[in-house]
């Protein structure tokens, strides 16, 4: 895929490197003169220009890109971007960095972003994925879908320790995909029981998150 990013710091110039390791094509934008570091990616194309002016990114011929990703310190650029690309430029595929949680709300698909990353919203959940039993823990949010990755590890007074996953009435349109167990990950099984401890991942929509954990973790 041919993909721009906005943003040629450290967190743009990372994305760079794995996504050209994939065998994509990259093109580095940034409007600041100090971030031009072409030796840093010499296999991305750069672009000095504003990210958030229509006249740079037809420069950019942004149309051509499968992908845009904002990646920069500032919501306010990352949001004008995915906007513009999104409707202007008609980019399939948006990802906006979320660098203050308290804006997270406005990345969404009335500003033209598929996925919203929040690093401090994601790095609060593997910390609560790691040290909490019997709660909630959401991963990541599918904007399109409307549906959230989540996860719960089974307390051992649940009700369901023992049960069948065939025989697990799960609620609306939850589907587990994965039990971790010893560290290691299995395909839910529909004769496999579940144990406690077991770590269960579950897409799920936000609707049902509640009567999912009253079915496995009732308090």
């Amino acid at each position: 895929m041919r993909i721009a990013i906005v943003g040629a710091g450290n967190v743009g110039r990372s994305i760079a490197r794995e996504l050209i390791a994939h065998g994509h094509q990259i093109l580095l934008i940034d409007r600041n003169p100090h971030a031009m570091k072409p030796d840093t990616v010499p296999e991305a194309e750069w672009l000095c220009a504003d990210a958030c002016e229509l006249a740079s990114l037809e420069e950019a011929r942004l149309d051509r890109c499968d992908v845009a990703i904002a990646a920069t310190g500032d919501d306010k650029a990352n949001l004008v971007h995915s906007l513009l690309a999104k409707t202007e430029f008609g980019v399939p595929r948006t990802v906006a960095r979320v660098n203050h949680p308290g804006n997270e709300w406005m990345f969404d698909e009335v500003w033209g972003v598929d996925v919203a990353v929040s690093t401090p919203r994601l790095m609060a959940a593997l910390v609560e994925e790691a040290v909490t039993v019997g709660d909630l823990v959401r991963l990541f949010t599918f904007q399109k879908g409307r549906a959230n990755l989540v996860e719960l590890t089974l307390p051992d007074a649940s009700p369901r320790v023992g049960e069948r996953v065939r025989d697990i009435p799960l609620p609306g349109d939850a589907t587990l995909v994965a039990v971790i167990r010893d560290g290691q990950g299995r395909t839910p099984e529909r004769e496999s029981a579940l144990e406690a401890g077991d770590e269960l991942l579950f897409i799920v929509s936000p609707n049902y998150e509640s009567d999912l954990v009253n079915l496995l973790a009732p308090k």
